[in-house]
């Protein structure tokens, strides 16, 4: 996670904390690089907390890190999970220009949620970012992820597989929620596996290529063995 520890929003349901940042670190991409060039690493996720106090929401230091990681370790494949920027173009632009090998932003749950869980987040400027990833040229594969439990019906969720669908969205992830503290969203109920099973079924019939459905699934679980199924998969 790059650009600090704490976040300018407070979402329900996340444990990270908000606050007011501290100063961007502009060596911390090459560090990063370094540490990744240390550690003979194949495949890197890299994310961060919001940052809406920034100009360009931290998109130049994303640019930078996946550069970075390309002058050091050329082989090593880059998967973004970035922020909203906003809704900003230039700034996801940015982004996309420094040629990460995968596109992550997690839509995290459904629509009449969102007010309740990212109150600073937009659920359309959200499913408009990963369309303009989509539509970038050359393209660039495009993720999201979603958690269960948090009080959404199963009609919203098929709603919200196609929505992901509508805007090229390929790989996805579905895992349960799990409350932080006493001062995050409750947790509604904890679906059972079979239900995560049929979510895989049901998105696999709309077309994503690559589907982690299962209680413990996050984002970046066995991110490089889903753009390994992936790229198999989309090239078969």
């Amino acid at each position: 996670m790059i650009l600090g520890d704490v976040c300018t929003r407070a979402c329900g349901y996340c444990n990270v904390i908000h606050g007011r940042p501290g100063l961007v670190d502009p060596q911390e991409p090459l560090r990063l690089a370094q540490a990744v060039a240390r550690m003979n690493l194949s495949y890197v996720v890299v994310t961060s907390v919001d940052r809406d106090d920034l100009r360009d929401g931290g998109a130049s230091i994303f640019a930078a890190t996946i550069k970075s990681i390309r002058n050091l370790v050329p082989r090593c494949k880059v998967e973004v999970l970035i922020p909203d920027f906003r809704g900003h173009s230039i700034d996801l632009q940015t982004v996309l220009n420094a040629r990460p090998d995968i596109v992550n932003h997690n839509m995290e749950t459904v629509e009449r949620l969102y007010p309740r869980a990212r109150s600073a987040g937009q659920y359309r400027r959200a499913l408009t970012l990963l369309d303009r990833v989509n539509g970038h040229t050359p393209r660039i594969p495009v993720k999201s992820g979603l958690m269960v439990g948090l009080g959404e019906q199963w009609n919203e969720l098929v709603t919200l597989l196609n929505d992901l669908r509508s805007v090229g969205c390929e790989i996805l992830t579905i895992g349960q929620y799990l409350r932080p503290s006493r001062a995050h969203m409750p947790v509604d109920r904890y679906y059972h596996p079979d239900e995560f099973v049929a979510l895989k079924e049901c998105a696999t019939k709309l077309g994503f290529l690559h589907v982690e459905s299962g209680p413990l699934v996050r984002s970046s679980y066995h991110a490089h063995e889903q753009s390994v199924a992936f790229e198999r998969v989309s090239r078969s």
